[in-house]
């Protein structure tokens, strides 16, 4: 039998790909440097490039981010969108 109950994915695994896709955005190299608890707000991300963060995010990790995850609160800093990340991740086929 399968086992098809949904397994965690570690944040560690999908932090160098979301900092590079943050660093793209902002202009700041591959974004390893780059706080992963600091507000993207006070790293230089507007709104508009936040836009273009959620839609990178999706083509990046191959998914739709869910209307009720597109908040304040889950694209507050790197952390926050490795948590969400992981969720979405995990339940995915």
């Amino acid at each position: 039998m399968n086992d098809v109950s949904a397994k965690p994915v570690p944040a560690l695994s999908l932090r160098p790909r979301l900092l590079a896709l943050i660093g793209q955005i902002l202009d700041k190299g591959d974004g390893a440097s780059l706080p992963v608890d600091a507000r993207l707000s006070e790293l230089g991300m507007s709104s508009i490039k936040m836009v273009n963060l959620m839609l990178a995010v999706e083509g990046e990790f191959d998914l739709t981010i869910p209307q009720n995850e597109i908040t304040p609160d889950t694209f507050r800093s790197v952390t926050s969108i490795e948590a969400m990340l992981g969720r979405l991740l995990a339940l995915k086929p």
